[in-house]
């Protein structure tokens, strides 16, 4: 990070304690900030009760009194829509940007120094680490607001891990230690991985070990045909794994 970049400050909080987070908004755009709200759609839906960034942007004008200048960005806006509202917010004309994650990468605004982000339990990780990421690369000291919506407590844990830290290695373990592994050589993307022997997480140096003298054997003897090789040989084709020898 540049040196003149302070942490983010994160906060974890319900649908009740918005008002403090309003105030935060407001209070920094006084102070000649700008900020963001994060919602999950862009315009209501029968299927769930998330925010969306159409009736969010009219509540927010409604709760500030027009004070301060809202705008909305979403992706079914025209392109040359788009990059109207991201003008106006780089020239301060925008104080808050009501928007869908179309700003997750890509958007450098360091006069930025909020954001909000409701049903964050709704994003994973990752998303969240690089929507966070919009805030702070100014000198101004930053916050991120994760407004969680869940009520269950393993969506407060994923929380938790981005509200502790704001480094992205850290977050991606916890990720990983949370979600698990899925499937290496099938389509689960998350899930515990069953191993005979070892665990993925206590175990990772002995399994890079593993992996480092598996290469080697392989380069020596690709089919382990050889007598040195053979036991190990039976003991793949016993376990069912023998199709990977050649991976």
């Amino acid at each position: 990070m540049p040196k003149n970049r302070l942490p983010i400050k994160n906060a974890v909080i319900t649908k009740k304690e918005l008002n403090n987070a309003y105030q935060l908004l407001y209070k920094e755009v006084e102070r000649g900030h700008q900020g963001y709200v994060i919602c999950p759609l862009v315009e209501a839906s029968e299927k769930t009760e998330s925010e969306n960034v159409n009736d969010y942007g009219k509540k927010l004008c409604e709760l500030f009194k027009n004070r301060i200048h809202i705008g909305i960005l979403h992706g079914k806006m025209p392109a040359e829509e788009k990059q109207r509202v991201m003008e106006a917010f780089l020239k301060k004309e925008v104080d808050v940007l009501v928007s869908t994650t179309v700003v997750e990468v890509g958007v450098n605004v360091p006069n930025a120094t909020v954001m909000i982000i409701e049903d964050a339990n709704r994003f994973g990780l990752a998303a969240l680490h690089q929507l966070r990421g919009r805030v702070g690369r100014g000198d101004s000291q930053s916050y991120c607001i994760f407004v969680d919506a869940s009520k269950k407590e393993e969506q407060n844990k994923r929380l938790k891990v981005l509200k502790d830290s704001n480094d992205g290695f850290y977050i991606a373990n916890e990720d990983l230690k949370l979600r698990g592994p899925g499937d290496f050589y099938g389509i689960r993307q998350s899930g515990e991985f069953d191993f005979d022997l070892a665990d993925i997480y206590q175990d990772a140096d002995i399994l890079k070990i593993a992996s480092a003298d598996a290469k080697e054997i392989l380069k020596k003897d690709a089919t382990l045909s050889t007598e040195e090789y053979e036991p190990l040989n039976r003991f793949l084709q016993q376990k069912s794994i023998h199709q990977y020898t050649n991976l």
